[in-house]
């Protein structure tokens, strides 16, 4: 079995489906669509949108009507990571950790070398925490699993590189004006142990799932299960 580190992204992907990860490895281009990046670009716009009247709002990339969305982003302004959330400064963080990497959207608290510290140089105060933005609609509670397993292999990865033990995390879901805290847990992390353990072995196209609302909405649902040759094969080779 590979010991290669994982993305983070092929991590939630196959939380999702194996099998849609298997069909993405295959293809050259796997970056987000345009329309997913204008909704995640919205995490990193709250005070901006706050100031917008109705008619700008309801053209931006939003799934509530605006007065909705406001009130939203209002109840959002009362946490007490606001300030960071709204202006991160570090931003698109790659993290690097030990059997992951990938990039957390944001990065709030102090991390690396601007982290006050004891005598000893070991980091003191509240340690950082790592960032995920999700294009998608948010469950009624918590978050989807495919955003909790991102969330742990950030954690993890930012452990990792600090030295220190990261037990926290949090996914926003920007199109909504939601921001849901994510904390490690046992069961989150066998979860994410059994994912990485899975992406590590994947090397043909798993069982298909039995969710049609997934293959429903899935790119590759028309060459699912078809059969494909290589160029060497086909010329003979």
């Amino acid at each position: 079995m590979s010991r290669d580190k994982v993305s983070f992204t092929d991590l939630a992907t196959a939380t999702y489906c194996p099998r849609q990860l298997y069909y993405d490895r295959r293809e050259d281009d796997r970056e987000p669509p345009p329309e997913a990046t204008a909704r995640i670009d919205l995490a990193f716009r709250y005070p901006e949108l706050r100031d917008l009247d109705d008619a700008a709002l309801a053209a931006e990339p939003i799934d509530r009507p605006p007065e909705e969305y406001r009130a939203a982003l209002a109840r959002l302004a009362d946490r007490a990571d606001w300030e960071s959330l709204s202006d991160p400064t570090d931003t698109h963080v790659l993290l690097d950790g030990k059997d992951a990497r990938g990039v957390a959207h944001k990065v709030i608290g102090e991390t690396g070398a601007d982290a006050p510290r004891d005598d000893d140089e070991n980091p003191t105060g509240d340690p950082p925490v790592p960032v995920i933005v999700s294009p998608g609609d948010p469950p009624e509670r918590g978050v989807w699993e495919p955003q909790s397993v991102k969330a742990v292999a950030a954690m993890h990865a930012l452990s990792w590189q600090e030295g220190r033990r990261i037990r926290r995390a949090i996914v926003e879901y920007p199109t909504h004006g939601v921001v849901r805290d994510v904390s490690l847990s046992v069961r989150r992390s066998g979860t994410y142990r059994r994912v990485l353990r899975s992406v590590r072995e994947l090397d043909g196209p798993p069982a298909r799932l039995s969710s049609s609302a997934k293959c429903r909405d899935c790119r590759h649902r028309s060459n699912c299960g078809v059969k494909t040759r290589s160029l060497r094969s086909l010329i003979g080779l």
